[in-house]
């Protein structure tokens, strides 16, 4: 394994991942039931921003950092960042960035719980290390594609599973990706999956889209964030987030949140966000390529 996330921290495909990322959560927690949250790919869960990784390429200049001091931003990115500086090591600033796994582990209520996957041992070592003592979070050393069969359906039977691989080598990331889904929604059909993916170039991208609108899901919301134009493999120019079986609404609670990240993150150009549905309830694919106006869901009878 080459990659290491510690020197990407806290960019800006971080800040679109964990603002939809929140959004889910907080989504999950409108209802009573407990939820569990599984993670494919969980890295070391924690990352410093003085450490020598970050200091290296320094991309949370131009993702978190910017978003830390910034005024009048939307309630959703309020929560989200208080939820950030709340944590442990942050008393004084900005100086550790959680990832997926303390991120959601700091949200968890009482009886909602988190499994946690990485193959990587150096990585699961420190992710067990940063969890040692919480019932609540378990980590697994292994594969998390393969996991995905022992772990679905949890006991919860409500949850949401967030697949966020290195990619590596991305063609093949995205066949094990379309396999892993394939198997757990016949195990699962009706959980969450949240699938974190990056783009360089768009044609290497809309394959993988198009597949997973005939994965047999009923809604299928898309959030992307590029700072640069999606026409060259040499750089990471955005990323996206696309979401299975999406919580009713998660258009609408992103929208805003969406427009205020592309406006703070915009580098040499003005950064662009596509919000969409893939997917609608009754099967339709609409596959819109700019921002909605407003939900284009029907909403289900008796609903407000």
């Amino acid at each position: 394994m080459n990659y290491r996330h510690a020197y990407h921290a806290g960019n800006f495909a971080d800040v679109l991942k964990h603002a939809v990322l929140f959004a889910l959560i907080e989504a999950m927690q409108a209802k009573p039931a407990p939820f569990c949250y599984i993670d494919t790919h969980a890295g070391s869960g924690n990352y410093p921003l003085d450490g020598f990784e970050a200091k290296k390429t320094g991309e949370h200049k131009d993702g978190i950092s910017r978003l830390h001091p910034a005024e009048k931003v939307p309630a959703l990115l309020q929560r989200w960042r208080a939820s950030i500086l709340g944590g442990e090591g942050n008393e004084q600033g900005l100086k550790q960035y959680p990832g997926s796994p303390l991120q959601v582990a700091r949200l968890l209520r009482p009886d909602d719980s988190a499994q946690l996957c990485e193959l990587h041992t150096e990585e699961a070592s420190r992710l067990r290390d940063l969890f040692r003592g919480n019932p609540q979070v378990h980590v697994h050393q292994r594969d998390g594609y393969e996991a995905l069969k022992a772990l679905l359906p949890p006991k919860e039977k409500r949850g949401l599973v967030l697949i966020d691989p290195p990619y590596e080598a991305q063609e093949a990331e995205y066949k094990l990706i379309e396999q892993a889904l394939k198997t757990a929604l016949l195990r699962w059909p009706t959980g969450i999956y949240a699938v974190w993916y990056p783009i360089k170039l768009r044609s290497q991208v809309q394959p993988f889209l198009r597949k997973l609108q005939h994965s047999g899901v009923k809604r299928i919301l898309r959030a992307e964030l590029l700072v640069h134009p999606d026409d060259s493999p040499l750089r990471l120019n955005g990323s996206g987030m696309v979401i299975l079986n999406a919580p009713w609404n998660l258009d609408d609670s992103l929208r805003e949140p969406l427009r205020v990240l592309a406006s703070l993150l915009s580098q040499e150009r003005p950064a662009e966000v596509k919000l969409d549905w893939l997917l609608d309830e009754a099967g339709s694919q609409l596959n819109v390529p700019s921002p909605l106006p407003a939900s284009r869901l029907p909403r289900p009878p008796g609903r407000r």
